[in-house]
């Protein structure tokens, strides 16, 4: 018992070492000043929950190679395009899968700049939980072709949740399941949020929250990392952030181990492309859901790991010969339906083995993106545009690529809007390689900005089309009159009745609606009248203390309403009886003078 217990003393000690070490190597590549002040003040985030975001599901546990990898021929570094000829498998990522790990980070970093998500820890996680959504089986949109889905969490051997969705994302109405490219438990996807409302993201602009789609699990993954004011410059916030997640320092080692990997270098390859991990940490995905019992694996072997050294370049423990019939080897991609050979043993006799399909055919990738129309789209404030933004999807040749996904994403400079209050849509391109978007509506800021349109798959460079928005114009009125033809009468120093004086508004006898309109008490002068020094007047609303009983003789800044109507405020008196004008006026020249009588008061 001693030796035992020592032994896990010295396995602990190295699980710690080897994630400093991990961290240690990649935060000396960070830009300077990452873990400068502004990290310093960053909150450190709460201690992971009870139940992490998997559920404690089962994890590929297979490590990267003990290489850096290096590209293939002809192909960039870091995905930064399509691969172009054979390379180190495991450093190929999926290119819709990519795709979403860069434009999640992007996003944070925008919103959360202070977190330094790098995309290569979404990389990590997502090659351990799902290996990269079955090595890159999804469609055009990034959803998988079939359910990713974990064990049953019945408690035995896992987290115990029984049904949070009604089936709704995992199939299952007794228990949940982690479900998705980043196994997310129903619940946490749902309602697990720090305001209740759930990780759930929507990360290629499509209007849902879909756990199944890589775009959207990669960006609610990336949130849930940063939560709480996270720096992942930080040791201690990077490990609180990977350990919520599963709460196990071999999925620590792990996960650091791909993410040191994937830093030192990826390139893309096409979707279903990608090697599937093979081993997996007690149990294993099906599209069932099941579990295969066997022994539990921990890296290349049967034994646990030592741990890998950072950028992979760490030895794996030793491990035990494949016993009879165990024919995979762990280097080769498993099957992109998650049915690989059972770990630790033989396939069950019953069990065929499920032919590789054959990767999607879909419609073919555009090379470019071509804007329709050689004039920018205008409109003015709270209208709509004429004409819709679009696009035009086409290969290497000139020729037209229908199918094609493409999406339209508004600025955040801009209040304009797609149907729904949308600001991206995604719409495919028509047998004439034309992607037009639903109709765009102006809001109230006016000001040019940049529509910018990608392909979902992003096989085409980004293109922008420029929109502005102008200022409505001003309302016009080209008639005043009273809606009363009542005598305006008042006694000196007393106030004529409340909303005695009331106009109405039109424009070539058409209601006129939001007139601004000038109300000045004149002199009786016929050929210039001035503003009266005497007689009625008004009170500064906005006035206080003894300013507020200041006569007001011009009043500027009045509107009339919807129903082009205008009730001018209280009108008061001073000592001088008499007849007075009120004189109204508007920008375009309509003149309305209105006679006021103010009767001497009793005894004067």
């Amino acid at each position: 018992m001693a030796a035992t217990f020592r032994r896990r003393l010295q396995r602990g000690a190295a699980s710690t070492a080897v994630a400093a070490l991990v961290l240690a190597a990649l935060t000396a590549s960070q830009a300077p000043g990452a873990t400068g002040d502004a990290a310093a003040k960053r909150q450190p985030s709460p201690p992971p929950a009870d139940v992490p975001i998997d559920g404690g599901s089962g994890y590929y546990t297979d490590l990267p190679p003990l290489n850096s990898p290096v590209p293939p021929q002809g192909s960039p570094r870091n995905g930064q395009g399509p691969a172009t000829g054979r390379g180190p498998a495991k450093a190929g990522l999926p290119a819709t899968v990519l795709a979403a790990y860069k434009k999640a980070a992007s996003t944070i970093g925008t919103a959360d700049p202070g977190c330094r998500l790098p995309w290569q820890l979404l990389a990590g996680i997502g090659k351990v939980e799902s290996g990269q959504a079955r090595g890159g089986a999804v469609d055009a949109e990034g959803t998988t072709l079939r359910p990713i889905l974990g064990p049953q969490l019945n408690g035995r051997g896992f987290a115990r949740i029984t049904d949070t969705d009604n089936g709704r994302y995992d199939g299952d109405l007794t228990h949940d399941r982690a479900v998705g490219p980043m196994q997310f438990i129903p619940s946490t996807w749902s309602t697990g949020g720090p305001d209740g409302s759930g990780w759930g993201a929507d990360g290629n602009g499509d209007g849902k929250k879909d756990p199944h789609n890589v775009f959207d699990a990669a960006l609610a993954a990336g949130g849930y990392l940063c939560a709480g004011g996270r720096d992942l410059t930080a040791q201690d916030d990077l490990d609180r952030a990977i350990l919520g997640y599963n709460h196990s320092e071999e999925y620590l080692r792990t996960v650091l181990s791909w993410y040191a990997f994937y830093r030192n270098g990826t390139h893309e390859v096409p979707d279903g492309k990608g090697v599937l991990p093979v081993h997996r940490d007690a149990g294993r995905h099906d599209d069932n859901g099941g579990r295969s019992e066997g022994r539990r694996h921990h890296g290349h072997g049967g034994k646990p790991d030592k741990g890998p050294r950072p950028g992979g370049s760490g030895k794996p423990g030793k491990g035990h010969k494949p016993g009879k019939g165990q024919q995979h080897d762990p280097g080769k991609p498993g099957r992109p339906d998650g049915t690989g050979p059972t770990p630790g043993g033989t396939e069950p006799p019953s069990q065929k083995p499920t032919p590789t399909p054959e990767p999607p055919t879909g419609p073919a990738h555009p090379t470019a993106l071509v804007r329709v129309g050689d004039k920018d789209l205008s409109t003015t404030a709270g209208t709509e545009f004429a004409t819709s933004p679009q696009v035009r999807a086409q290969d290497a040749e000139g020729k037209a690529v229908a199918g094609t996904p493409v999406r339209f994403t508004l600025p955040a400079a801009t209040d304009a809007r797609f149907p729904g209050d949308a600001t991206a849509v995604t719409v495919k391109t028509d047998k004439n390689g034309l992607a037009t978007a639903p109709t765009l509506r102006a809001g109230d800021r006016t000001g040019a900005f940049r529509i910018r349109v990608t392909t979902v798959a992003h096989t085409a460079p980004a293109v922008e089309l420029g929109a502005t928005v102008k200022a409505r114009p001003a309302p016009k009125a080209d008639k005043l009159a009273r809606t009363s033809d009542k005598e305006l009468t008042a006694t000196a120093g007393k106030a004529f009745a409340e909303d005695a004086v009331e106009i109405k508004a039109t424009y070539q006898d058409k209601i006129a609606a939001g007139v601004a309109v000038t109300a000045t008490m004149v002199t009786d002068d016929p050929k210039q009248p001035v503003e009266n020094d005497k007689g009625p007047y008004f009170k500064d609303p906005e006035a206080t203390g003894a300013a507020k009983h200041k006569p007001v003789r011009t009043l500027t800044g009045l509107t009339t309403d919807a129903d082009g109507l205008l009730k001018l405020p209280k009108i008061y008196t001073d000592a001088h009886p008499g007849t007075f004008l009120l004189r109204l006026t508007t920008a375009d020249g309509a003149v309305l003078t209105v006679k006021l009588k103010v009767a001497a008061a009793a005894g004067s």
